[in-house]
């Protein structure tokens, strides 16, 4: 039976005070919408929809980089149910099971959808909800069972006394039977505090009509957070760092302080790897075996091979070091640094779209930038790569062997040749041949 997937993304984020749309703040370097998506991703759906609103050509254009995705706009926004009702055009003739998720929430399992839509299937629900049992159910929708079967979800602004002490809550998280859907929706009154058509009035109507209503509880009640404020942000980030660390503790890497230990959802990292307090490895980083990452370092979208060191505060974003390098302290890497097997680069170094060549030294107050430095280079301190002549930016050659003695400039476009000596304090605007 065909699975298909709505995810309700329309909303202002009215708490979270912000210019953007709710969901593509990050959570673990990642838009929480994306964390909706990927999970989504493993129910391998036949369609995906979203449905947008609030700023719907920013959220459209974020997500234009993922293929399969259908968008529908709902405007203005009338509540849950009518959300729903705005995917017709989509999915009016789709049959099967409709997974029907929110984009601000997170955390929830890819084993707990797949759950959700195994146990829809089995027992030949038109609906199925994905409820928790919380200590403060606050502000939450109430799960109204009689027996154990549902009988209705109430909200907490029209709940009475007696149904605000019910603990199980609605996530918002269902699965349903397209067939008859959007007729079922369309008879939901907006009847209730707010005004607003809302979705789960659905279990009553299906109840009152003799169609199956099941649920699936989970056991995690973090899986189902909504985020609304920017404090809730914070806490699900919280989450997915710890999470992230104990995954990496698990497969052998050492990390000293997790509680101050920043790693984003895609980053790995090999065995006996260790990582010191406040480390912030960010984006799809990847960290070889081996390495000793110091305090103060962050590192992005880079690749980092194995028995790499690199000292305390380094800034290393978009680039490559070799295995069995050394970086920093205080050194800077951006734009598509590719350091080389068995290279140093140390104090205040900074690199720029530069290849540095195994075995080559660069230990100290230097500017590399669009540079290709050759192996076993020497490049003394306070060295400039004068790359810039105020129009373009020109290319510095630097072959296998050459000594640039300290206080150097090398105003580009110029070549070192192989093996050539350049003493301290010149400045070389014509190139130097080999030896």
């Amino acid at each position: 039976m065909d699975t298909h997937v709505a995810i309700l993304a329309a909303g202002k984020g009215t708490r979270m005070k912000s210019a953007q749309p709710k969901v593509l703040h990050r959570a673990g370097g990642v838009p929480l919408i994306d964390h909706v998506l990927e999970g989504a991703g493993a129910l391998q759906p036949r369609s995906t929809v979203v449905v947008i609103g609030h700023q719907a050509d920013v959220l459209k254009s974020a997500l234009s980089r993922r293929p399969n995705l259908s968008f529908v706009v709902q405007e203005p926004q009338l509540g849950t149910a009518h959300a729903l009702l705005q995917t017709e055009p989509v999915l009016g003739n789709a049959r099967g099971t409709l997974v029907l998720l929110s984009g601000d929430v997170p955390l929830l399992a890819p084993e707990t959808l797949k759950t959700l839509v195994d146990r829809h299937t089995r027992q030949g629900a038109s609906a199925t909800v994905v409820t928790a049992v919380v200590e403060n159910p606050h502000g939450y929708g109430r799960i109204v069972r009689v027996g154990e079967q549902i009988a209705r979800i109430v909200e907490d602004k029209d709940a009475t006394p007696a149904e605000r002490q019910i603990r199980e809550i609605n996530s918002g998280i269902y699965a349903f039977a397209l067939e008859g859907l959007f007729d079922a929706v369309r008879s939901i009154a907006a009847d209730n505090a707010q005004r607003e058509y809302y979705l789960p009035d659905l279990v009553s109507i299906y109840r009152q009509k003799g169609l199956i209503v099941e649920s699936v509880t989970v056991a995690n009640a973090d899986e189902i957070r909504g985020i609304n404020s920017r404090s809730e942000l914070a806490a699900v980030n919280r989450l997915l760092r710890e999470k992230k660390n104990a995954e990496l503790m698990a497969a052998g890497v050492t990390i000293e302080d997790p509680a101050t230990t920043y790693i984003d959802a895609g980053v790995t990292v090999g065995a006996d790897t260790v990582i010191h307090p406040f480390v912030f490895l960010e984006g799809t980083t990847t960290i070889g075996s081996g390495c000793d990452i110091h305090s103060g370092t962050r590192i992005v979208d880079s690749a980092i091979a194995d028995r790499v060191v690199v000292l305390n505060h380094c800034v290393i974003n978009s680039s490559k070091v070799g295995s069995g390098a050394s970086v920093g302290p205080f050194a800077h890497f951006r734009n598509g640094v590719d350091v080389r097997e068995g290279a140093h680069v140390g104090n205040f170094v900074e690199m720029k779209k530069t290849v540095l060549g195994a075995g080559s030294k660069a230990g100290h107050l230097a500017y590399l930038g669009d540079a290709d430095i050759g192996a076993k280079v020497n490049i003394g301190a306070g060295t400039i790569t004068c790359n810039y002549d105020g129009v373009t930016k020109n290319k510095t050659t630097i072959e296998d062997g050459a000594f640039i003695g300290s206080d150097t400039q090398l105003v580009a476009p110029v070549t070192i040749g192989k093996g050539a000596y350049v003493g301290s304090g010149a400045t070389i605007r014509e190139d130097v041949p080999a030896g």
